[in-house]
């Protein structure tokens, strides 16, 4: 009897990578796929030697060919950071585009349940608190977070279409934000900017006055929530996330002590459309998949400190996205 088959785009990014690793240990046979772009082969180079793990070096916005059986899909890839992209606009509406369809119309003709990965983004500034996912959301769609924020509105959108008119399974996981080791430094979100300022010894950046708030999830929290929700018989969006909401003035003062660095909070203007409020209202995936977190944020948030401390010093400097293709 063969192994279940699972294709995970954006396989060399950050969530991409743990899901690899939870899928290898559930028993799966693993198709990894990325463009690279924000991805990075450090991610999933201990996958490489296992028999039961593919890599594809491919953009899913173009035509997908997967030879042979697939059982599942995990659509993955995307910029998810405002530095991405505001630098790969085109690129990031095209992933929840182009892509979304292409891993649609592989689902179809393979006849695999397919799980995409939205967004609270889709809720943008909210008005209502928490988020439920009955909450349509408050988004401009031509800000500068509209590239992202309507690409996964438009992917939740055509995922339900192919649902209800091809009756593919499909499944819906509106990520809230999510920290762990392999997160990139530097790429414009709160944790990874305040541990990567500290570990240089720079003063830790707030925007705004620092009120607004942020609830940060452990990635092994999220991956498990992911992984209940593929295996359940729910179509639509359910939020994943930890609703233990905390300020970023607050977070920012965390993080100076765990890292015991002696450096000082600064304040710089509130970047247009940021959100001022993220909590999940998480009472759909308690009900459905019986899933909420486990792991604490001080525990968390230890053991990514830790991973971030053993980076080289290039890792620690490297600068996003130092060259972008303009072949769109």
């Amino acid at each position: 009897m063969r192994n279940k088959r699972v294709l995970i785009t954006g396989a060399a990014g950050f969530l991409g990578s743990h899901l690899c690793d939870r899928f290898i240990k559930e028993g799966f046979d693993v198709l990894g796929m990325d463009n690279l772009i924000t991805g990075n082969l450090k991610n999933i180079e201990h996958l490489f030697k296992l028999k039961e793990f593919e890599f594809y070096h491919h953009d899913v916005s173009k035509f997908i060919h997967v030879p042979g059986e697939l059982d599942y899909i995990l659509h993955f890839a995307s910029p998810a950071s405002p530095i991405d992209y505001l630098k790969i606009p085109i690129q990031t509406l095209k992933v929840g585009s182009l892509g979304t369809h292409n891993c649609l119309g592989l689902a179809l003709a393979k006849k695999a349940r397919i799980l995409v990965a939205s967004t609270s983004e889709v809720y943008g500034d909210p008005l209502v608190h928490p988020q439920t996912e009955e909450y349509w959301g408050n988004v401009n769609p031509v800000g500068p977070r509209g590239v992202y924020d309507e690409a996964k509105r438009f992917q939740e959108a055509i995922t339900m279409a192919y649902h209800n008119f091809h009756q593919v399974e499909t499944r819906i996981v509106r990520i809230f934000n999510t920290y762990g080791p392999r997160m990139r430094l530097n790429d414009g979100r709160a944790l990874p900017a305040f541990i990567g300022q500290a570990l240089r010894g720079e003063d830790l950046t707030v925007f705004g006055d620092g009120s607004q708030t942020r609830s940060f999830c452990y990635v092994d929290d999220l991956v498990d929530g992911i992984y209940r929700l593929l295996m359940s018989d729910y179509a639509l969006p359910v939020n994943i996330g930890n609703p233990d909401e905390i300020s970023l003035k607050d977070f920012a003062d965390e993080i100076l002590k765990l890292t015991g660095a002696n450096q000082k909070i600064i304040y710089k203007p509130l970047p247009e459309d940021d959100p001022k409020q993220r909590k999940p209202d998480i009472s759909k995936a308690k009900e459905i998949l019986g899933w909420e977190p486990k792991v604490k944020r001080a525990e968390g948030l230890k053991i990514t400190y830790d991973y971030f401390k053993g980076l080289s010093k290039e890792d620690l400097n490297k600068q996003p996205l130092e060259f972008v293709s303009r072949k769109y």
